[in-house]
């Protein structure tokens, strides 16, 4: 680090941190420094996947660019995967072997899928994803056989997706053996998931062209190595300022963090929010100033896809379906992702 410069880290290339880099652009100085390290140049917008998979968006419609938005920011954009965190002697090693220390570290490195079995493609990293689906998709000598595990709002609705985009070729089967959903958006999903002949079963998928991950999510194992005070599951144990209970200089947002008091669901509805916070307070602690609290939502909209431009909308105890509900979640998904163009 340059002398008398004050770098700010930022691992992971999340939605929060996609939204600290747009509210950094006219913030950084000749004394503060800001790096960003991510394993992909893009950052895929989750909530669009299904839509790509479905073939309503090009895939280039549903990221963003990340080395272009921290260059815009005046940021140092770095390309590679974090190896090990040593929050006490401050600084991240790279895959590469490059150490970058810090004065102030951020953590949006997102969740790993849980019990990832051999030869399964977890839905992210989204590249090797949409490769693998896009052969299936395009093989012709015969109708592709595939399993989706997971029954999840992710699960469903990647399923409906494929089965959609197949159109009437092949086979979709979804795995699981719980129902998450309240009872009636459970029925919704059901009616759904029945229009498209996609049945439900238990056990372990076997015999498939391909099966795909979409199980819940599971914290990455290098936060519990490094020494921050974590949750019971792995994930980074942050107040109500997103700042870690036992290194006050380390913040985290999205999947990666675990709010003290409270049991937050793992999606980018949560991590949109937490990062006006994050980026808030990592103006705040580099001044010296007092800390913002992050307020989580007591209740969020929830909007699933279902193969078609049709969509199943939720929030609380409300529930509704419809095409319009589609198109009430594409204009939200593209007004966020206007934001940075």
């Amino acid at each position: 680090m340059t002398p008398g410069v004050t770098r700010i880290l930022l691992l992971g290339g999340g939605h929060a941190h996609a939204l600290v880099l747009r509210r950094f652009r006219k913030f950084l100085s000749k004394y503060l420094e800001v790096v960003l390290v991510s394993a992909d140049a893009v950052h895929t917008y989750s909530g669009m996947v299904p839509g790509v998979v479905a073939g309503h968006y090009a895939a280039a419609e549903a990221q963003i660019d990340l080395a272009r938005l921290a260059r815009d920011a005046g940021a140092r954009f770095v390309q590679g995967r974090v190896l090990r965190l040593d929050p006490d002697a401050k600084h991240a090693v790279l895959e590469s072997g490059e150490r970058l220390g810090y004065k102030v570290l951020s953590l949006n490195l997102g969740s790993v899928p849980a019990g990832l079995a051999a030869g399964a493609i977890p839905a992210k990293p989204f590249e090797a994803f949409f490769a693998r689906w896009r052969e299936l998709l395009e093989q012709r000598e015969r109708a592709p056989r595939i399993a989706v595990v997971g029954a999840g709002a992710g699960g469903v609705e990647l399923a409906m997706a494929m089965k959609f985009a197949l159109a009437g070729r092949g086979e979709v089967v979804l795995f699981s053996d719980r129902d998450v959903f309240p009872p009636a958006v459970s029925a919704r999903v059901r009616r759904a998931l029945g229009r498209l002949a996609i049945e439900v079963r238990a056990g372990e998928p076997a015999a498939f062209d391909a099966t795909f991950w979409v199980t819940g999510p599971a914290a990455p194992p290098m936060l519990r190595e490094s020494g921050l005070r974590t949750d019971d599951r792995g994930y980074v144990l942050v107040d109500a300022s997103l700042r870690s209970v036992s290194h006050p200089d380390v913040f985290a947002a999205g999947d990666n963090a675990s709010l003290e008091g409270a049991a937050l669901p793992k999606s980018g509805v949560y991590a949109v929010r937490q990062g006006a916070v994050l980026a808030e307070n990592l103006k705040r602690v580099v001044r010296g100033m007092e800390m913002r609290d992050y307020v989580p939502q007591r209740a969020s909209l929830s909007l699933i896809s279902c193969g078609a431009k049709y969509a199943i909308a939720s929030r609380g105890g409300w529930s509704a379906e419809g095409r319009w509900a589609w198109w009430w979640k594409d204009w939200i998904d593209r007004r966020w992702l206007r934001g940075f163009a």
